[in-house]
């Protein structure tokens, strides 16, 4: 009797089938073609994008390959114009650079804090570092210090870069006591690279021995021998006539 029943159950399920295909079979022949479609279409895409991306990366290095500052910045400036985001912004940060190598101080400066405003992410910070160091030797230590303030919070994984300008910009404005301190600091800081480090350690050591200390004289300017002349003759042309 079991075997009865199941029959009887498969035919039910058999009928309800066919009469669900009839009813809707077109629409699931559809629905997997579209599928299909999309899937081929999908490949199709991805493809295209490591082509473009191979395109990009081979122009990024052709331009980097560049020797002249001038005619590379000019590369990085097309690129930046056309490349999507990521692309657009390393190429801007290697406009700046070129920008800066070529004598433009200035364009690559403003250049570096407009990637810095625009992107709060690694490149953004890299180029807030070196707009610092690109002002370290001209602008204020309060300056400095608010255009690091970003970087210089704990927790942030460029701090010690942003402690390094600043402890420079101590030391180049005379402050040796807080440049001692900041630069000891991060000759210790586990958190600290190995180059970040050494550089600190050697800087601290140099203020240490009074290498911040102006002290000495200039060596007078030498004087031009002529042909022939003796070295008594140059001494008597440094030596003041007598009145």
């Amino acid at each position: 009797m079991s075997d009865i029943f199941r029959e009887v159950e498969e035919d039910v399920r058999r009928e309800r089938f066919e009469k669900l295909w009839k009813a809707y079979g077109s629409y699931a022949i559809a629905a997997l073609m579209l599928l299909f479609a999309g899937i081929a279409g999908w490949q199709v895409w991805q493809r295209h994008e490591l082509q473009e991306r191979q395109k990009l990366s081979d122009a990024f290095i052709a331009a980097q390959r560049i020797s002249n500052p001038q005619a590379a910045a000019g590369a990085f400036v097309d690129l930046a114009r056309t490349a999507p985001k990521g692309y657009a912004l390393v190429a801007k940060l290697s406009q700046a650079g070129a920008m800066f190598a070529s004598g433009q101080r200035a364009g690559a400066i403003d250049i570096y804090k407009q990637i810095a405003k625009d992107d709060g992410g690694p490149i953004g910070s890299v180029a807030r570092l070196r707009a610092a160091w690109a002002l370290a030797d001209s602008a204020s230590r309060a300056e400095l210090a608010d255009l690091l303030k970003p970087l210089d919070q704990p927790g942030n994984a460029w701090r010690q870069n942003a402690r390094e300008v600043l402890a420079y910009a101590d030391y180049r404005s005379m402050d040796t006591k807080s440049a001692l301190t900041k630069y000891s600091e991060l000759a210790l800081d586990p958190e600290s690279s190995d180059g970040l480090r050494a550089r600190a350690k050697a800087m601290a050591s140099f203020i240490k021995s009074g290498g911040a200390t102006s002290y000495g004289s200039v060596p007078a300017d030498a004087v031009p021998q002529a042909a022939g002349a003796t070295a008594a003759d140059a001494n008597a042309a440094k030596t003041p006539a007598a009145k």
